[in-house]
């Protein structure tokens, strides 16, 4: 795209709701109206943001495909956190801290599933691979539905020398592996703790693997093999969650 956008309602509330900004302006189609389009001209008449409104058709050409609701936003390109910086941010915050890596995630609704899930379940920072794997598009915020946000990312260069870096700042790796022994369930996870999902079709490779200083396994009753990773990053992190307690009650919202 020529541009960086964040489409679909969601994701431009979201936006305006947690202060961004480098919003540039706001496009919304002409024929659309309806509570979720007052608030975002109201916000945006706070932030100063300016508000075009424009036929649905150049929405289109903007979003090249995307299914875009009658609603964009025009932004600065995504700034990722610094991998270190952030690390050490959230030990200072955080206790027990929980990060979330992805090894090789390449599909974005995959990608804004998770980070979805990882924002409602507290995580405090994600990381993602620089190589091999997809970043923050318009069709990762718009699945992640404005999720992102409002959780810190980081893309990092060799996901296995990190994982190694993250052990010397006593943080445990944790690697979901649907071929490991030991059930998720039966880990205490109550520690400051990495967990890492792999990508779509390979899972983790092997010197991730390697770098792990737990594997977990989800038990299936099922007769599918695994699940996908968003589903797989789902599972851990709640449970992880239920055990260390103090969860708000959350209803799910489509």
């Amino acid at each position: 795209m020529t541009e960086n956008i964040l489409i679909g309602p969601h994701a431009v509330l979201e936006a305006l709701r947690a202060g961004r900004r480098d919003i540039e302006r706001i496009v919304l189609a002409r024929e659309r109206y309806d509570p979720r389009i007052t608030e975002i001209m109201k916000l945006a008449r706070v932030s100063g943001v300016l508000v075009k409104k424009e036929k649905r058709e150049r929405l289109g050409e903007l979003a090249e495909g995307c299914v875009h609701q009658g609603v964009m936003a025009v932004v600065s390109e995504v700034g990722y956190s610094d991998p270190f910086e952030l690390v050490a941010r959230i030990k200072a915050s955080s206790s027990p801290p929980l990060l979330l890596l992805l090894d090789g995630i390449q599909d974005p609704q995959n990608l804004g599933a998770i980070i979805r899930t990882a924002e409602a379940a507290g995580v405090d920072g994600l990381f993602i691979s620089k190589h091999r794997a997809v970043g923050i598009t318009p069709a990762v915020a718009k699945a992640s539905a404005g999720a992102v946000e409002h959780l810190p990312v980081a893309r990092v260069a060799g996901l296995p020398a990190f994982l190694a870096w993250l052990k010397e700042q006593g943080i445990w790796i944790l690697g979901a592996d649907p071929s490991a022994a030991g059930p998720l369930y039966e880990i205490d996870l109550r520690i400051a703790l990495a967990l890492v999902i792999g990508g779509e079709h390979r899972g983790l490779t092997v010197l991730v693997r390697q770098r792990c200083d737990l594997l977990a396994s989800i038990p299936l009753r099922g007769r599918v093999a695994s699940l996908n990773a968003a589903a797989a990053a789902a599972v851990c992190l709640f449970e992880i969650r239920r055990q260390r307690g103090n969860m708000k009650q959350l209803v799910a919202n489509g």
